[in-house]
């Protein structure tokens, strides 16, 4: 769905100072589900978005929306895209309803695309409401709706649970993955790292604009280098002991251990020498968070930070 490569972008200010908002990224999005976009702010996440819009001129590289290149043929593909960027513009003394029916007219959608989007983003029941009187979170999915009248097949939305409570941010939650359930293709931009974790099949992790690792979440989250070794808890020191005597890593962790290693077999050969018995060993399995501070840790330290 969306491919870049090379990509660059060099900002200037009045003085001639160069600022690098993008360095030489390669994306690639594949269609269906919702793909994470992830990033520190400032990272060049909302950057690169507006040039794949062609709302910013990239300084170098090349970009493809469905294998079109943009912005060269963007014309011929933006209809098949929605994007929530910026905060949307909406008239404030009109109702929800109102002002997705005279975007409608604009766009030509149909009256039915708006009984269609106010129900996909939940606002049915409040769509007589006047705009001004909407939450935050009831005006980001009006704003959501809004892409959704010409029927998209690729939905960019940037950082859309910005500002939200617990609440706002689950029921965006939940709506952004039933539209990857019905075939849209979501290209989720965002800094919280648990939230995107439940929703997203597959994410970008960008930092300083470059590229730091791609890949189907599963993947980016395998993999563990220790476990977690329950044992009774007046033998959880002596088990810590015992692990560190035959030269491994280990933390007593409430009632049980927490061994460095990437080799179950040495945990209970050191405590079955030592007549410990365990009564559980489990991987201590990575998040999405933990990969991301760990990969922008690397680039920070790789670029002398």
């Amino acid at each position: 769905m969306i491919e870049a490569s090379g990509l660059r972008k060099v900002f200037r200010n009045r003085r001639g100072v160069t600022r690098v908002a993008v360095d030489g990224l390669d994306l690639a999005v594949p269609g269906g589900g919702v793909h994470g976009f992830l990033g520190p702010n400032g990272s060049g996440k909302t950057t690169t978005i507006r040039m794949l819009l062609g709302l910013a001129a990239a300084t170098a590289g090349s970009m493809r929306l469905f294998g079109r290149p943009v912005p060269h043929e963007l014309p011929a593909v933006i209809g098949r895209v929605g994007a929530v960027v910026e905060s949307p513009k909406f008239s404030p003394n009109l109702s929800g309803e109102r002002n997705l029916r005279l975007l409608a007219g604009v766009v030509g959608a149909p009256p039915t695309a708006v009984t269609r989007a106010i129900e996909t983003v939940g606002l049915t029941g409040r769509e007589r409401d006047r705009y001004k009187a909407y939450s935050l979170g009831m005006k980001q999915r009006l704003a959501i709706a809004a892409t959704l009248l010409k029927d998209p097949q690729l939905l960019i939305l940037d950082e859309p649970t910005n500002g939200l409570d617990p609440a706002g941010i689950r029921e965006i939650r939940e709506m952004i993955r039933g539209l990857g359930e019905q075939g849209v293709t979501v290209l989720l931009s965002s800094h919280i790292l648990a939230e995107v974790q439940q929703v997203c099949t597959s994410a970008t992790i960008i930092g300083n604009g470059r590229l730091l690792a791609s890949g189907r979440v599963e993947d980016l989250v395998s993999g563990s280098d220790s476990f977690r070794v329950d044992v009774p808890e007046a033998e959880a020191e002596a088990a810590r002991a015992a692990l560190v005597a035959a030269g491994l890593e280990a933390t007593v962790d409430g009632s049980g251990v927490v061994v460095d290693t990437d080799r179950p077999g040495e945990v209970t050969r050191a405590l079955a020498a030592a007549d410990i018995w365990l009564t559980g060993l489990t991987p201590v399995r990575r998040d999405l968070e933990s990969v991301f501070l760990e990969l922008t840790a690397e680039d920070r330290l790789g670029r002398g930070a």
